[in-house]
């Protein structure tokens, strides 16, 4: 009985090991395969793969990074699902699905406010963005946006939201304390995804076409600056992250197979580094030391040293990597 007992004992401390290990994570959406991997940072290798049923591609961590929201939608070539235009909520502790919340047509990308109460995702088909209360699950507001709306970002003081509008190449800003639309300016063509600055006071709009980026005053919510990023005709602006001092922009150039690393400060093009194919979402550790690149053809994540400006390790990932949220 008593050798019984022990090994129940033990049984019950290692089911309460399946969780995670603390530390930094990263999540990386697998579109193609409808999954998400997770990647353990200190190691660089990928400790368990979520499935999700659906199309996964934008993914924002919360700002206490317990929770990870996904954007899902019908996979592609696949007749649509009405039920599949949602957004699941992730215990980063664990890799479970906790919940699902109902949005818009065919969400692509989406913000999440700093205490998790409201969530903002972009509805391409339909032109407009949906504010929806995480609390009861339901929308409180359905904005009217630029023709084919995809990045959202919020700042980081939680006032402004932009939303990314590829077709009309504009950015629509919403006033998070109003829950309106406050102004639209025009960007470089095709505009995909905007950072700002850890201070909220610049943001930076990546535009695929036209190959640039474009420098936004966020006080007045007007381009400043336009610069170049097209080194050759494949370079193909997406995401962007700025690091935790401001200093540095970081450009996922597409098929251009690269990420270009630009000074904040000066607005040159440091350096360009190759990474795998189509390199689409990108993310920065807390303390910036090491940025996460998801390249979608090569299906796997680059790794970069941003202090030494170098891949120094590739993970395997699944079918289609697209973003990166960390954890």
């Amino acid at each position: 009985m008593r050798k019984l007992l022990l090994i129940l004992a033990l049984g019950l401390v290692l089911a309460g090991c399946s969780g995670y290990p603390e530390g930094t994570l990263v999540f990386v959406t697998n579109e193609r395969d409808g999954s998400i991997s997770v990647i353990d940072a200190a190691t660089d290798t990928v400790i368990d793969t979520i499935s999700t049923g659906a199309r996964p591609r934008g993914i924002r961590m919360g700002e206490d990074g317990k929770f990870a929201y996904v954007a899902l939608s019908t996979p592609m070539n696949a007749k649509p699902r009405p039920d599949d235009n949602r957004i699941i909520v992730i215990d980063t502790s664990n890799g479970k699905i906790v919940r699902s919340v109902q949005v818009g047509t065919d969400p692509e990308q989406l913000a999440v406010n700093a205490d998790q109460t409201l969530l903002y995702v972009s509805n391409e088909d339909v032109g407009t963005a949906t504010i929806t209360d995480l609390k009861s699950g339901q929308p409180i507001a359905t904005l009217i946006t630029g023709i084919e709306p995809e990045g959202v970002t919020i700042s980081p003081d939680g006032k402004w939201v932009y939303v990314m509008a590829e077709t009309s190449s504009t950015v629509t800003v919403i006033d998070t304390a109003k829950q309106q639309v406050v102004k639209t300016f025009l960007v470089g063509t095709r505009p995909r995804d905007a950072a700002f600055s850890p201070d909220s006071t610049k943001a930076y709009v990546s535009a695929e076409i036209g190959q640039n980026l474009s420098v936004v005053d966020v006080a007045t919510h007007t381009v400043t600056e336009t610069v170049p990023l097209a080194y050759d005709e494949t370079v193909k602006p997406v995401g962007v992250a700025v690091s935790p001092d401001g200093k540095t922009a970081y450009i996922a150039n597409g098929r251009g197979n690269s990420v270009s690393i630009m000074n904040a400060e000066t607005l040159k093009i440091d350096s360009t580094i190759p990474v795998g194919n189509r390199v689409w979402g990108i993310g920065l550790t807390r303390d910036g030391k090491k940025l996460y690149a998801a390249n979608g053809i090569s299906n796997n994540v680059s790794v970069i040293d941003t202090e030494s400006k170098k891949v120094t390790t590739t993970i395997q990932t699944g079918q289609g990597s697209w973003g990166v949220a960390i954890r």
